[in-house]
């Protein structure tokens, strides 16, 4: 932010102003950028899921629509879905309707700010940066929520009931596992956990020592439950429940669902790369020329991972998720706090 700021005021018509006019300027520049990234991202991985599927099943996926492997086919079923009709049930409580989808977009939004995609580079430098990034993305539970009671239809509110209680399950080993990072650093603030991991692939926290590896894969696999992703996609089992809790939302309000599951899918793998993968630190010490690329390719290669899973395994069962979560990763994620808090002890890292 304070580099957006500093380049607003040496523009011509900028100089003058004062600085709460250029922080409101740059804050909503700011808004307008991260909110443009968040719809290309929905666009590139809308396609590269759709291809990404198709490999693992052995077809093609489409192909038609763009010269190249289909590439257009993402952005002409974004223009189709923003030309469908805005429709309201009669019975649904048209303000909640109305708001829930803009709610689950704003968590989301809110959440990237404190992403730290190069050195200095970040909307927001919070010394509180990770914990502000988990509580802004839990308001997407309470879009979801409000979602499914508002749309006054049993199978959406059983949708957002399912919804709602998975994701704050999952919330839990999902903070849970970055703990041990925290230990580490001693801070809260994104860009510190980053320069922490300076130094080649061996410094990075996933490497450090084997509990915090564990902890690595317990957050991967609790933030794809976080995401309502397959295997663990309950809030929208279509065999049960047509659709889950958008079952009623068309046109633009659906896309503003479909937007934020993918900036969500998008958020949880940068903040993978950012606490356990290095952040913008390449593999290779002195090979550090490209910050924010190398920080954007490793959050796509995490989402690849993620599509990969989704497009192998099957769909869990309701209990199957709960028991995953309360039975076997919380005592996981507890376990790695307190292994990795002995080893620091033992090597003196705690003093």
């Amino acid at each position: 932010m304070e580099i957006l700021t500093a380049w607003l005021q040496g523009l011509p018509g900028f100089g003058g102003m004062s600085d709460q006019g250029l922080f409101i300027t740059g804050a909503a520049l700011m808004a307008t950028l991260m909110f443009t990234v968040m719809a290309l991202c929905a666009i590139v991985f809308t396609w590269m899921e759709r291809k990404v599927a198709g490999f693992i099943q052995s077809r093609y996926g489409p192909m038609r629509t763009g010269r190249w492997h289909g590439w257009a086919q993402a952005v002409a079923d974004m223009l189709k879905i923003l030309g469908k009709e805005d429709i309201i049930p009669a019975e649904a409580d048209k303000g909640l309707f109305v708001f829930a989808p803009l709610l689950v977009l704003l968590g989301s939004l809110l959440a990237w700010a404190a992403v730290p995609w190069a050195p200095g580079f970040s909307a927001a430098n919070l010394d509180l940066g990770l914990f502000y990034i988990f509580a802004a993305s839990s308001m997407v539970v309470m879009g979801i929520l409000m979602a499914g009671w508002a749309s006054n239809n049993k199978w959406a509110l059983y949708g957002a009931a399912r919804g709602a209680a998975q994701m704050v399950s999952y919330e839990i080993p999902l903070a849970l596992a970055t703990i041990p990072v925290i230990m580490h650093v001693g801070s809260l603030n994104t860009q510190d956990i980053v320069v922490a991991q300076q130094g080649g692939i061996l410094n990075w926290f996933v490497l450090r020592d084997p509990f915090l590896f564990i902890a690595f894969w317990m957050y991967f696999i609790a933030s794809i439950a976080e995401t309502n992703r397959g295997p663990f996609d309950m809030p929208e089992t279509e065999s049960e429940l047509v659709a889950g809790y958008h079952t009623e939302y068309t046109g633009m309000r659906f896309a503003f669902f479909f937007l934020a599951e993918y900036a969500n899918l998008f958020l949880v793998s940068v903040i993978a790369v950012m606490v356990f993968l290095g952040g913008w630190w390449s593999p290779i010490p002195g090979l550090d020329f490209a910050p924010a690329l190398t920080f954007v390719i490793k959050g796509v290669l995490m989402v690849f991972l993620n599509m990969w899973v989704r497009w192998t395994l099957p769909r869990v069962r309701v209990d199957q998720l709960m028991y995953l979560c309360w039975k076997v990763m919380i005592p996981v994620t507890l376990l790695c706090i307190v292994g990795s808090g002995v080893l620091m002890i033992t090597s003196g890292a705690l003093g």
